[in-house]
């Protein structure tokens, strides 16, 4: 059985118990028992279906319409948002939101990447598929926090950056790298949040940070499974293989030392309880933001230098046979 389909049985299960509590007040009867049944084996199968999650059902919760979305993280987090619009050169890709807000009465910039919240929108939004105005949009507001020393809070939540014609016409891959470049050497404290899918150079656009945090049922990856199979098997139906080889989930990378801290989510999903994530992900935010802004400049920037020049370390024993 699927993720999905274990979802879908368990929101059965708590309808019926709803309906059960609704008719046993109407017509007086004592059916607190069976109700306590219920819920007993509705916990259980929450535990069960928590525990024998593997890394393709976190790729089908990773990209649930439902999860929250960045604009409701920021609704939550953030007081008086003001979205800023546009990258100065061609247009407003609006797939990304950024603009200048207050996290616990500081200035900050915040950006992020917005897949949709109904299918209206996830059009609008090209579902997240960021174009090269929008990485160009994302920096523009980068390089003015830190002229106004504001830190800058990012929300990663992308399949991948857009890859249609007009986005290489455009400079999609000059976009992303310069981002990278700049991101790596802004003198102001960067934090950057996977909310739900990390899709590659789409996702370390705005991932090059001092602290990358990421959501329990989270993904960060350098392409989709169903792309990598398709590359390495030549069968792209074996993108369930592929996302256990790929080491995506957010235990994975906590152990990997490409994350630095994992959100937990309740059972069955961010979705199942909103505010108790926007809580957390808010406590995180604050708590990060008070540490990081305890270093100088010069030692930020070291910092974050070392962190992405240990990824990727290996030791090689060489022998030299002498001639």
């Amino acid at each position: 059985m699927s993720t999905l389909d274990k979802e879908k049985h368990i929101d059965e299960l708590e309808k019926q118990i709803a309906s059960l509590a609704v008719f046993s007040e109407e017509q007086g009867l004592d059916l607190s028992r069976e109700i306590l049944k219920l819920r007993k084996k509705l916990a259980a199968l929450r535990t069960q279906n928590l525990k024998s999650l593997e890394a393709w059902d976190k790729v089908t919760l990773a990209r649930l319409r439902g999860r929250p979305t960045t604009l409701e993280y920021i609704d939550y987090i953030f007081d008086d948002f003001i979205e800023l619009h546009g990258d100065r050169g061609f247009g407003d890709d609006s797939s990304i939101v950024g603009g200048v807000a207050f996290l616990n009465g500081r200035a900050v910039t915040v950006i992020g990447q917005q897949k949709g919240r109904d299918t209206q929108e996830s059009i609008a939004r090209n579902f997240g598929m960021t174009l090269p105005e929008g990485y160009r949009k994302a920096l523009r507001l980068m390089k003015q926090a830190e002229k106004f020393n504001r830190p800058v809070i990012l929300f990663v939540d992308t399949p991948g950056a857009f890859c249609g014609i007009e986005a290489e016409e455009r400079g999609q891959g000059e976009a992303i790298a310069r981002n990278l470049m700049e991101m790596s050497r802004l003198k102001t404290p960067i934090i950057s949040t996977v909310l739900g899918e990390g899709g590659s150079g789409g996702a370390l656009g705005l991932a090059v940070a001092d602290k990358v945090f990421i959501l329990e049922n989270a993904t960060y990856s350098i392409l989709s499974p169903e792309g990598f199979a398709t590359i390495l098997w030549k069968d792209a139906g074996l993108a369930k293989k592929a996302a256990k080889v790929m080491k995506i989930t957010a235990d994975d990378l906590l152990e990997l030392g490409v994350v630095d801290g994992i959100i937990a989510e309740p059972l069955g999903g961010a979705h199942k309880d909103r505010e108790s994530v926007f809580k957390k992900t808010a406590d995180l935010l604050k708590d990060t933001l008070t540490e990081l802004s305890e270093l100088g400049t010069e030692e930020l920037l070291e910092a974050r230098y070392q962190r992405f020049r240990a990824f990727g370390s290996f030791h090689e024993d060489i022998q030299h046979e002498e001639r």
